[in-house]
């Protein structure tokens, strides 16, 4: 039986808190690669920062309903609620994981 930390119940889930959490560019690119790995560790993300931060963005994505967390030993694989995202809010995730980032501006 696998153990889950704790998260918001799918009706808990604010669409506001969530564009809150991915506001912040490092959560949006966790997100981005948990898109593309399915599941993963913070030691095996690849970020510019330490695995304590990677770990407290983490933790924010999780309280705010965007990834689970399940227990495995000492490692905390996360991964995107994908289908819970898609029934509260239908095409979001999908929205903001196929968006065109911003051209940065030149001066």
């Amino acid at each position: 039986m696998e153990t889950w930390m704790a998260q918001p119940d799918l009706d808990e889930i604010d669409v506001s808190t969530v564009l809150q959490a991915l506001a912040d560019p490092m959560r949006l690119r966790i997100v981005q690669l948990l898109d593309q790995a399915d599941e993963s560790t913070c030691t095996a993300l690849d970020l510019p920062v330490k695995v304590s931060t990677v770990s407290h963005h983490v933790n924010v994505l999780r309280q705010s309903g965007i990834v689970s967390t399940r227990i495995d030993g000492t490692a905390r694989p996360s991964r995107l609620r994908r289908e819970d995202l898609e029934r509260r809010f239908p095409g979001l995730l999908a929205s903001i994981l196929t968006a065109t980032p911003p051209r940065r501006l030149t001066r």
